[in-house]
């Protein structure tokens, strides 16, 4: 469902990505993503979307976005909001749809290919805006996991339905241990996400 010929662009929901792919089992290995996506098309751009959880003066996810950042990813970040539920439990929410559907609108116009890396059945209205553009749009999730983690009603209108478990041997590393250095550092905070 790829043409070499024709541009396209990454967007990534990265608190749902991280979180199907430890369903699954794996880490991403990001250099091996945006390499595997440019030979499938002229890449234009590789948004990655993150909220940041700032305690004191480190966020787990700093690193990720540093590395991201000097290796060929636009990053969308924001800071994640801190709140207190009703039952006294400390919450972060760390939404940040609405500015990977921002962005996607307005790189329509240069792409013929949009691939979202997420599952999340909000982005139906998103992709159905795309298609009316004359853009094609992958959607990159997982079935395989128990709950699958994409929604159907997401599945049905994309495009093409990548299986992220498919990905596994070509973008995927095994989780690492905390002794070993990697190509890049996982992303931690969306142990914290809200969705």
């Amino acid at each position: 469902m790829f043409y070499r010929d024709e541009r396209l662009a990454l967007f990534i929901d990265g608190a749902n990505l991280y979180a199907a792919a430890r369903a699954l089992g794996f880490d991403i290995d990001y250099k091996l993503l945006r390499t595997e996506f440019a030979r499938r098309g002229k890449l234009v751009r590789a948004f990655y979307y993150t909220a940041l959880l700032e305690t004191d003066d480190y966020s787990p996810v700093r690193p990720l976005v540093d590395w991201l950042q000097y290796n060929g990813f636009a990053m969308v970040t924001k800071p994640a909001k801190e709140f207190t539920d009703p039952s006294g439990r400390r919450k972060v929410k760390a939404n940040m749809d609405i500015e990977l559907a921002v962005d996607a609108m307005e790189m329509a116009r240069h792409v013929e290919h949009i691939v979202i890396f997420s599952g999340d059945g909000d982005f139906k209205r998103l992709v159905e805006s795309l298609q009316r553009q004359a853009v094609r749009v992958s959607i990159v999730s997982t079935i395989r996991s128990t709950p699958p983690m994409i929604s159907d009603d997401l599945r049905r209108q994309c495009d093409n339905f990548i299986e992220l478990d498919d990905l596994r041997e070509v973008i995927g590393r095994p989780p690492r241990s905390d002794q070993q250095q990697t190509a890049a550092p996982r992303d931690q905070l969306e142990d914290h996400a809200e969705e």
